[in-house]
């Protein structure tokens, strides 16, 4: 058996539609309320979709971010000598100042500067918690990983011209009847530290990431390989990293955006990589309250799925219409169920074929 990695999660922060701090987005994941509403930040009036989720009286991604990450730092204790000593890893959406902003955002904090800047589209995220936990592994105390995207227009305009987004209003995951993805805000941080320096100052993380996999497709650069043998991939790959056996899993976040495509993919990767015990793995995909948040959905999505370990009960599938042939899972429907097992994944695919998986375990 592999050696599980001593890496707490033991500070965070996250604001999305749902709206800021852990309590809402909980409450929103385990009743399946969507935020979905009409976009006001900027014009629809053209386009064949109006609806997203985001957040009222937002500030600028910038000052967004700031608040996350010092919220984070602050729910996890850091000093300032300790943050002193923290690198940043940030995810946002690709531009030519990306990597300025990452250096203005670790200097506001106090924290030792950025590491690296993320744009990987849909996994980027995802693959900065991965690289946290790299660093970890390797020798360093403790890495923050901080993650946004604000509904913009460009970003929108282009998943509508390419009728990605739900005609219906609603997000509806490995169903029946699913017409597409909305687009949604997140902005969260994550402190991610090594359990030694974690307790060397009093702290015992309540969840720990044990295992991560990453994989690609190489198939299309916007459709997903039909049998998903990258995401299978991912999984078996953060499954072997932290010695769990498939039969162990207690839950699974799924990339799942409502897409007639990717969600039939994802369902045929989740087969090929967990055999039997995919049919007795309880599965949802919490876009289906907070949208799509693009380079920030792996942040948001780990982060709900840490929240609702802690609480006990398994996020609902909402929008959920009925079984599709195409997605034979165990889909949780109607409410949320009891947590059996400490052990969940949260999965994420991008454009280009690339996937990621993260297995986290309450202590």
């Amino acid at each position: 058996m592999a050696e599980v990695l001593p890496v707490g999660i033991t500070g965070l922060a996250v604001l999305s539609a749902l709206g800021r701090g852990s309590e809402p987005q909980l409450a929103a994941a385990l009743s399946g309320t969507a935020a979905f509403g009409p976009v006001r930040r900027f014009d629809v009036s053209g386009r064949r979709v109006g609806l997203a989720a985001t957040l009222d009286r937002a500030g600028s991604l910038s000052d967004e971010l700031a608040g996350v990450v010092e919220q984070a730092c602050q729910d996890a204790g850091l000093t300032a000598g300790q943050r002193a000593a923290t690198p940043l890893l940030l995810a946002v959406h690709g531009h030519p100042g990306a990597g300025a902003e990452a250096v203005r955002l670790a200097e506001r904090a106090g924290l030792a500067g950025a590491g690296r800047v993320y744009i990987g589209a849909c996994v980027s995220a995802s693959t900065a918690v991965a690289d946290a936990a790299l660093l970890i592994r390797r020798g360093a105390e403790r890495v923050l990983v901080a993650a946004g995207y604000l509904v913009e227009s460009d970003q929108f305009a282009l998943f509508d011209a390419g009728q990605a987004l739900a005609t219906d209003g609603a997000v509806r995951p490995f169903s029946a009847g699913r017409t597409g993805l909305l687009l949604g805000d997140a902005v969260a941080a994550v402190l991610l530290e090594s359990e030694a320096a974690a307790a060397a100052r009093g702290r015992r993380p309540a969840t720990r990431l044990v295992g991560w996999g990453r994989a690609g497709d190489a198939y299309h650069p916007c459709q997903p390989a039909p049998d998903g043998g990258g995401l299978a991939r991912a999984v078996e790959a953060a499954l072997r990293r932290a010695g769990v056996a498939p039969d162990a899993l207690g839950y699974i976040n799924a990339n799942a955006t409502g897409t007639q495509l990717s969600d039939a993919a994802e369902a045929a990767a989740l087969r090929t990589a967990l055999g039997a015990a995919a049919d007795r793995i309880p599965v949802s995909s919490t876009k289906a309250v907070h949208g799509h948040a693009l380079e920030a959905s792996g942040l948001l999505e780990l982060v709900i799925t840490v929240l609702s370990l802690q609480a006990g009960k398994l996020p609902v599938n909402a929008g959920y219409l009925g079984p599709d042939p195409s997605c034979p899972l165990d889909v949780i429907a109607g409410s949320p169920r009891p947590v059996a097992s400490p052990y969940a994944l949260s999965l994420n695919s991008a454009f280009g074929g690339a996937n990621t998986a993260l297995l986290v375990q309450a202590t």
